[in-house]
């Protein structure tokens, strides 16, 4: 199977809405493995490994995020997949 990783920096009202917790839903249901994380400044990055439609899939839903999110910019940066994760988990806050 082809698998590849996404890195992903999403800004707007994304902390306290539940975009955590949301992303981990939807990556776990698509079968991707990785993490999420809320940043110092209220963005929040993301880095998520699977097949390439799965991500594509995830990515779109990082625009929208859950309903009480309002995203205005994802940043995205694509590379080979390390195979380092087991599940896909929210960490703690950095």
């Amino acid at each position: 199977m082809d698998s590849r990783r996404v890195s992903l920096r999403i800004r707007g009202r994304v902390q306290g809405v539940y975009f955590r917790e949301s992303a981990r839903t939807e990556a776990l249901r698509l079968g991707l493995k990785g993490w999420v994380r809320n940043l110092p400044d209220g963005s929040v990055e993301a880095v998520a490994e699977g097949p390439p439609h799965a991500l594509e899939t995830f990515v779109s839903w990082s625009h929208r995020g859950p309903p009480q999110a309002r995203v205005t910019d994802v940043e995205r940066a694509d590379a080979e997949a390390l195979g380092e994760f087991i599940t896909f988990i929210v960490e703690r806050s950095s």
